[in-house]
């Protein structure tokens, strides 16, 4: 197992050079004044007569592209990727500020969406060509039909525009202030956690409220991928011989589903929902720009609109990360459920 973890770690660092080669690639096609929004860190350095030119010549953005391709590794080094001219402040600032509300939500949604869509294809498994078994593939079959920007308006218009109960944001005005204030502590950038920690539990109640809306539209959109893996991993499971015996041995159904089956059923099960943990963490453009959430998705498509290239790079940077890394954290996760992947 050790040897399996090293070989991957060892992988790490060439697959980030790899990722940052592709994305300076496409920044390679843009113009030297363009480029240049990713390097600097204070708008205020452009603003002095020849500032311009003078940075690009001390960046070596007029020079062949493997001097740009170094220049730029070195500034990803020193942890400067630009200015924002979107959100006003440094990318790493935007990073820093905008990742804790995609990972609060990316941690809310994964939970219902492992709990439910497995337990749903288990179900729909156990009752192969039932009824249960049908109406299970239809809603799988609607989950896999409906665009995220269709079922999020509809949640939106039924939940805010008619009810009035589900307000769309990550805080209501009011405690967006207090959260916002001096006096409050931020702990850890996720809202329902630092409003446990200071004390504040109707702050949190409302960013809980504010959370309900993306993440059953994340939710019901990953169940129908996670239903449909689970339902014929486990109709395989249910298929195989050791389950066979243990039913001749005379152990109940329960018995032999809960314990025997499902077990060996959750291995891809298991790897689809980190993936899909890692899709939400990467930011899910459309579900947050419709809830006007303000995470990384929301903040790329901001910056998109207005074409703030510094902000779009660097952003791509942080979602090519995150998923290098977290598929490195899936195939560990893999071997240690099935010991047979070591072998490989």
């Amino acid at each position: 197992m050790l040897s399996f973890i090293i070989r991957r770690l060892l992988l790490l660092p060439v697959t980030l050079l790899g990722l940052t080669f592709l994305i300076f690639l496409f920044m390679s096609a843009l113009s030297p004044y363009a480029l240049l929004s990713t390097y600097v860190n204070n708008p205020r350095q452009l603003q002095a007569p020849g500032a311009a030119q003078n940075l690009i010549k001390q960046y070596g953005l007029d020079k062949p592209f493997y001097v740009k391709y170094v220049s730029y590794l070195n500034q990803i080094i020193h942890g400067n990727l630009g200015w924002s001219q979107t959100m006003n402040e440094t990318v790493v600032q935007v990073i820093k500020t905008r990742f804790p509300a995609t990972l609060e939500l990316a941690l809310y949604s994964i939970i219902p969406i492992v709990i439910v869509g497995i337990w749903l294809g288990v179900v729909a498994a156990v009752h192969h060509n039932g009824l249960i078994d049908q109406i299970l593939r239809v809603v799988a079959l609607i989950g896999y039909s409906v665009p995220a920007f269709v079922l999020g308006l509809l949640l939106l218009f039924i939940f805010y525009g008619v009810l009035r109960w589900l307000p769309p944001g990550r805080l209501g005005l009011g405690f967006e202030m207090i959260y916002n204030s001096p006096a409050f502590h931020h702990y850890t950038g996720l809202v329902t956690i630092d409003a446990l920690l200071n004390g504040r539990f109707w702050m949190f109640l409302d960013a809980l409220k504010h959370l309900i809306d993306p993440v059953l539209t994340l939710s019901f959109l990953s169940w129908a991928g996670l239903l449909r893996i689970t339902r014929s991993s486990m109709l395989e499971a249910l298929g195989q011989d050791y389950v066979r015996t243990a039913r001749a041995k005379g152990l109940s159904e329960r018995v032999v589903i809960n314990k025997h089956a499902r077990r060996n059923a959750l291995i891809p099960a298991t790897t689809v929902a980190g993936l899909m943990f890692i899709g939400i963490l990467g930011g899910v453009v459309i579900t947050e720009t419709i809830f006007n959430y303000p995470g990384i998705g929301s903040a790329m498509a901001q910056a998109s609109e207005q074409l703030d290239y510094a902000t779009v790079l660097g952003l791509s940077l942080l979602f090519g990360l995150i998923t290098v890394v977290g598929n490195l954290v899936v195939d560990v996760a893999y071997a240690l459920i099935d010991p047979r992947v070591r072998l490989g």
